[in-house]
């Protein structure tokens, strides 16, 4: 431990340690979590907003470390979610705004920051039902698509998002941010392709493909009979061949005006509400 440590924090107030210093370890371990890299080998992951840390204890999630600006010292609900943290064994920080804002990279930053640990669900633990449905994403790269993709299943009622390929990591900062907290709510997968394939051939779901050569209106098809893993290809280049084939459905969403194409979580949207839409109007009759 270096002298800057132990003059610089954690200082231990009861069961909250104060840090002032962005070169404090602790603080730079946290900062490290904006790198794919460190995040897979630490397991875990940040998100910000108070709001989101609730969420995530409410659903069972593991928090290591607790951060909160000391402007948010002695409010209800932050002390509420601290005292969690400490009952499941984590780490509760109390930091400067500065310190604060280098974390999350804002200039007026969020008051609250929980660091979770990861969690992925298997292919094999996927076993949908008649009146579910997936999202498929191939390769998808922007965080804010998949961000706002996964917040649209959360919202649409939708079983669990599956990533096929190299994709953007779900547990980036850009991308919880975007999720405003359905991270926490709908179950990710990853796989290769070659697994999604062979996932597909066993587990008794219709896969509906969007691509830009489907000559089924998207609105015609059956999204009842079967569940439904509604299959997405890449920003730029659209699904691969060998994944087009291989879906029971290709088909396309009809457009007017001179836009040749959707942004891919406008796209998953509307597949989303129309594959559920007999659920959904059901719901509303309750």
């Amino acid at each position: 431990m270096t002298d800057e440590y132990q003059k610089s924090g954690p200082r231990r107030v009861g069961q909250v340690k104060e840090v002032t210093s962005l070169s404090n370890p602790i603080i730079k371990d946290i900062k490290a979590l904006t790198n794919k890299k460190d995040r897979e080998e630490s397991g875990t992951f940040m998100a910000e907003g108070l709001k989101l840390v609730i969420d995530a204890l409410e659903l069972g999630w593991s928090i290591r470390t607790l951060v909160y600006a000391k402007a948010a010292k002695g409010k209800p609900l932050v002390g509420q979610v601290a005292a969690k943290t400490v009952a499941h064994g984590g780490l509760v920080l109390e930091v400067s705004e500065k310190v604060l804002s280098s974390i999350t990279r804002r200039d007026n930053p969020q008051m609250v920051v929980g660091i979770f640990e990861q969690r992925w669900k298997k292919l094999d633990d996927l076993r949908p039902g008649r009146d579910e449905t997936l999202v498929a994403l191939d390769r998808v790269r922007d965080p804010g698509n998949l961000g706002t993709i996964i917040r649209t299943a959360d919202a649409a009622g939708a079983s669990g998002v599956i990533l096929i390929g190299e994709c953007t990591d779900p547990f980036s900062l850009e991308t919880v941010r975007a999720t405003m907290g359905s991270v926490f709510a709908v179950p990710v997968v990853k796989c290769s392709a070659e697994e999604f394939l062979n996932w597909q051939k066993r587990s008794g779901v219709q896969v509906v493909a969007t691509h830009l050569a489907g000559a089924v209106d998207y609105r015609t098809v059956d999204y009842t009979k079967k569940p439904a893993v509604l299959l997405m290809g890449n920003e730029q280049s659209g699904l691969p061949d060998n994944l087009a084939r291989a879906a029971d459905r290709t088909v396309r969403i009809p457009q007017q005006g001179r836009a040749d194409s959707l942004n891919l979580a406008v796209a998953s949207a509307v597949m989303l509400f129309e594959a559920r839409r007999h659920l959904l109007t059901l719901d509303e009759k309750k």
